[in-house]
């Protein structure tokens, strides 16, 4: 069946920087353009980037353009998204999509 797997959310300080990943299974990867979406607490969920299926195109939030990057691994069935300079509005669950398939998310949390 199909996964997607999130993993390396956590506590960080403002400024700080994350790296998410999210393994992909149960269906062909290398096919499916990918993206990263989040939800804050008493918000809709919210796009942040997405990435061809070459990873030479990406797309990104206004909100994150210049401190989020995308990008994948076709080989590893894995998609990244680093992010830098992370300010206390990043704090939200991030979600891995790759349509029509979410994963179950990630906890990110910016605090002093």
């Amino acid at each position: 069946q199909v996964q997607l797997v999130e993993s390396g959310g956590g506590l960080v300080q403002p400024g700080g920087s994350l790296r998410l990943s999210c393994a992909a299974s149960g269906f062909t990867f290398r096919y499916f353009a990918m993206s990263w979406y989040r939800q804050a607490p008493g918000k809709e969920r919210e796009f942040v980037a997405t990435i061809s299926v070459t990873g030479g195109s990406t797309n990104y939030a206004d909100s994150v353009k210049g401190r989020f990057t995308i990008s994948r691994d076709n080989a590893k069935n894995t998609v990244y998204l680093q992010m830098n300079s992370l300010k206390p509005e990043d704090t939200a669950v991030y979600y891995c999509y790759a349509n029509p398939y979410w994963g179950q998310g990630t906890q990110v949390t910016i605090s002093s």
